[in-house]
């Protein structure tokens, strides 16, 4: 839970930034004509329905499980997540390729370059203030761990996700910023809507990007390896397991984990005892490692878990790599 008010806070202080200058960016456009500026209203018009829907999937991921969905709602974040991907694509990086092809074809001069300018500036501390709010709470969660590599391992896309639209808002107010002053400078008007066109390639590699990492989210991933040598652990130490054979797991949300155990029970067990062995492994599982909300057992021979496990591998290794790679 606590993870999720970081959440949280980052998200509302994204939405009321972004709405902020949204309304900002639209004035100055009517104003002043400008396409980039036009283009960058848009996509923060989009970041503010992007952090509206990350709420609303933060709130549905929370619900509890139910005869419909008898592992939680977790997924929920994923999902939500997903669309706002494609709404970074279809609408933020759509519309601004729109109005900068329009704009170069029909260039029009900027009226009032001035006000473009202040409010770039203006938009740059309001973004800017978003951004570290966001990078604050990424930096909290990620650890040691590099950023890229953090982002590919987090299984809550609700920060990155911000940090990433406002990291491509922040480079596009940069390129806003030239391109205006470009076209003012050298008196060609059709710059501006080339700026608009760098502006929607940001947008598009982001969205790319985000529709990547939440696309393997919803695939279903597994759990960190050091959540799995917990649990291999927690099952080996039971005296009634004779081998704990493997794990297998996959993030049903952030902080929701099931878990599938193979275990080798000791000889000339009785089933009352086994089904007391998995009822103490799960009650200590849950508590020592709070991610996992469910736990399933297989009672199964070391050998069968191996020869399993050995054609997964092997198969991982006959796939054809990508070319190029």
């Amino acid at each position: 839970m606590a993870a999720h008010s970081g959440s949280r806070i980052v998200i509302v202080a994204a939405i009321a930034g972004n709405l902020l200058i949204a309304v900002t960016k639209f004035v100055a456009a009517a104003f002043t004509g400008s396409s980039a500026m036009l283009s960058e209203g848009v996509h923060s018009l989009v970041d503010t329905g992007n952090g509206l829907l990350l709420l609303y999937g933060l709130h549905r991921a929370a619900r509890p499980p139910d005869l419909m969905h008898p592992l939680g709602h977790g997924r929920e974040l994923y999902f939500w997540s997903f669309i706002v991907a494609l709404l970074v694509f279809a609408l933020g990086a759509g519309v601004a390729f729109y109005e900068g092809i329009i704009h170069m074809l029909h260039p029009e001069p900027i009226e009032n370059p001035l006000i473009n300018y202040v409010v770039l500036g203006l938009c740059m501390v309001f973004e800017g203030a978003s951004w570290l709010v966001a990078l604050k709470e990424f930096r909290r969660s990620k650890g040691q761990l590099g950023y890229i590599e953090a982002v590919r391992r987090s299984k809550d896309p609700s920060v990155y996700t911000v940090l990433f639209e406002d990291s491509a808002a922040l480079l596009g107010l940069v390129i806003a910023f030239v391109g205006i002053a470009a076209a003012h400078y050298f008196g060609q008007p059709w710059l501006d809507g080339a700026a608009s066109i760098g502006i929607s390639l940001i947008l598009g590699a982001t969205a790319v990007f985000l529709a990547r990492e939440s696309k393997g989210l919803l695939m279903g991933e597994p759990a960190s390896r050091d959540v799995q040598v917990s649990i291999l652990a927690i099952a080996q130490a039971d005296p009634a397991v004779e081998k704990a054979n493997g794990v297998l797991t996959v993030h049903m949300g952030p902080e929701q984990v099931v878990a599938g155990l193979s275990l080798d029970f000791v000889d000339h067990i009785s089933a009352a005892e086994i089904e007391t062995c998995v009822e103490r492994l799960e009650a200590k599982l849950k508590t020592e490692v709070p991610e996992i909300t469910a736990v399933f057992v297989k009672p199964q021979a070391a050998e069968r878990w191996q020869m399993r496990h050995d054609r997964i591998v092997n198969r991982h290794d006959e796939t054809p790599a990508p070319e190029g790679v």
